[in-house]
């Protein structure tokens, strides 16, 4: 089930899309969005008498995190190697606020601050219930879904500071879609599925999930070891190796298999 949260022009809604994803992970153009009543994390899955095209909505980030985006640092080995560092022993964690979340078609905006701002595309866990010290054998039960993520960087504060508060933190710096998939294993990611960023329409990235040093329920078993995670949190669980800037104008697409396409494109900061 891939369910939305989008808007008709009034208040944001939550929906379920229908249909099939093409061989470039986009929905037919007949496809349909039946409405749902309230946000499904909270309320179940609870559809309406009530249909939109898809053409007559806009897309929003599918989850607005409740608390935080957790995310995971040099969890694939190619990726590691090409920035100089090391394959970490355990999870390197790290906190993205919410605020820094935009949905599809949302801009990236380029901070002032910053001259080398990186693209790095993801797999996204959308945890959906309260947990903590959740064994990796439990995983499956936390799970709401899966997204897409490009966790934006600002690489040289990232060096200059040593930490990456600041350079993954900027307003618009965690772009989240187009919808979340429940019906996913987190065994699928293990088995690999293709991880993609065109950036102008050029491959920048082509790796695989099966690559991911730490897995999917090592990660929310890790996580959830230091933390109480809380529905609607988000864990972003690392990018393949080819990271590398972006510009005011440029357009940057995200895509795994069977999950779609994500697409923004960046503006400068006013």
């Amino acid at each position: 089930m891939r369910i939305v949260r989008f808007t008709a022009g009034e208040d944001p809604s939550y929906g379920v899309l229908t249909g099939e994803l093409d061989d470039y992970g986009q929905p037919a153009e007949d496809a349909i969005v039946v409405a749902l009543a309230g946000d499904p994390l909270y309320v179940g899955i609870k559809l309406l008498d009530r249909e939109h095209r898809l053409e007559d909505i806009r897309l929003l980030a599918p989850v607005l995190p409740r608390s935080k985006v957790v995310g995971i640092g040099r969890n694939y080995a190619a990726h590691a190697a090409e920035l100089g560092n090391d394959v970490p022993s355990e999870p390197l964690m790290f906190l993205k606020p919410n605020t820094s979340v935009i949905g599809p078609g949302d801009a990236i905006l380029y901070p002032r601050q910053s001259q080398e701002v990186h693209y790095e595309g993801e797999l996204a866990v959308v945890i959906g219930r309260i947990c903590r010290d959740v064994p990796a054998e439990k995983a499956t039960d936390v799970i709401h879904g899966y997204t897409l993520a490009n966790d934006v960087t600002a690489r040289d504060l990232q060096r200059a500071d040593g930490q990456f508060t600041r350079a993954k933190g900027f307003d618009t710096f965690c772009p989240l879609g187009p919808w979340i998939e429940t019906d996913l294993d987190p065994h699928d990611f293990s088995e690999g599925r293709r991880v993609q960023t065109f950036l102008n329409g050029d491959v920048v990235q082509d790796g695989t999930t099966a690559d991911m040093v730490f897995d999917v329920p090592a990660l929310i078993a890790h996580v959830s070891s230091v933390m109480t995670l809380l529905p609607g949190d988000v864990i972003l669980t690392g990018t393949p190796e080819g990271v590398g800037p972006l510009q005011v104008g440029d357009e940057v697409e995200i895509s795994i298999d069977g999950l779609g396409t994500l697409t923004n494109k960046v503006e400068a900061r006013a």
